[in-house]
């Protein structure tokens, strides 16, 4: 069983536009709605994949019985999410047809009183009893402390369970000095976070700073890790074009679901990458195409070695 943590589920609506013009009127020619927010994609992908997946965090109001509804038809999926007086957030993606650009707008979330909060805490207690993995992921509703990433991969790793970190901002840094065993920053949240914009220097200062392992994503360039076992860049066979809503949350399932089979780091990176461009590839914001999955994996990821030797623990 792998459990993910979304403390700011969403319910996601995906609007498609024959072309998106500034100060104009438009006509949707398609709507679809969906189960949000990063830990709930990366249950989705996880499912799909074959593992028994539950899913916590917060879920209230009308859009959250929504969100709730959504996830009963998600085989594989157990809902364990905690009610909040507040009502869940929407986060409404915009596709141009025409040009394939994706506009996003985000809902900040609802206000989390502390006994909400403190409830949440004794149930992920409770959760992480015989659970191979956790994910935490994605941004704090307000109300939420913004050490509240560093508190939960403590009571992880006091656990016994490994802890993927996906967050950015200072809950991220803060997070960090819990020692999370993975975080999966993009290139600007790990340049924020450390300083460098050179990715592979700043991915060993978030190394030094706490985290075991790091893979920073590189968007169209594909992934970059820098673990105690070593360095690999992973890409794509070919460059995709599409809509990226939701491809880094894939990874973080490819990434995930490699550390509980214990796979060699260049066939998780594969798989990320792999589960990453079909995400682009799919019709709608935040699946995967399967097929195009399949035949991305089997055409062959390019995972290179970087020069240097196995860092070692920090």
């Amino acid at each position: 069983m792998i459990l993910t943590v979304t403390l700011n589920t969403a319910l996601d609506i995906t609007y498609r536009v024959q072309g998106l013009r500034p100060h104009s009127s438009h006509r949707v020619t398609g709507v679809t709605e969906r189960p949000g927010g990063k830990g709930l994609n990366v249950a989705r992908v996880l499912a799909a994949l074959g593992h028994e997946v539950t899913v916590t965090g917060f879920a209230g109001g009308t859009t959250g019985d929504v969100v709730r509804e959504g996830l009963t038809g998600v085989s594989g999926v157990t809902d364990a999410l905690m009610p909040v007086a507040g009502a869940t957030r929407r986060t409404i993606a915009v596709v141009d047809e025409r040009t394939g650009d994706t506009t996003q707008l985000n809902e900040p979330g609802p206000a989390v009183s502390p006994a909400e909060w403190n409830a949440f805490q004794e149930a992920y207690e409770g959760l992480l009893a015989g659970v191979a993995a956790v994910a935490l992921c994605g941004s704090l509703p307000p109300g939420v402390p913004v050490g509240a990433y560093a508190g939960l991969v403590r009571v992880a790793r006091g656990a016994g369970v490994p802890v993927l970190l996906d967050t950015s901002g200072e809950p991220l840094r803060r997070g960090l000095a819990a020692r999370p065993d993975l975080i999966k920053p993009n290139a600007d949240e790990l340049a924020e976070l450390t300083g460098s914009h050179e990715p592979q220097r700043a991915a060993q200062a978030a190394r030094r700073r706490g985290a075991r392992s790091v893979v920073a994503s590189l968007g169209a360039e594909g992934l970059l890790a820098v673990t105690p076992e070593g360095r690999w860049r992973a890409a794509p066979p070919a460059h995709v074009h599409g809509n990226p809503t939701g491809a880094g949350d894939s990874a973080v399932a490819g990434l995930l679901s490699g550390l509980v089979e214990h796979l060699p780091w260049p066939d998780r990176l594969a798989r990320a990458v792999a589960l990453s461009a079909a995400t682009v590839l799919a019709p709608v914001a935040g699946e995967f195409d399967r097929a195009a999955y399949e035949e991305l994996l089997g055409r062959g990821v390019a995972v290179t070695a970087e020069a240097g030797v196995p860092l070692g623990p920090v």
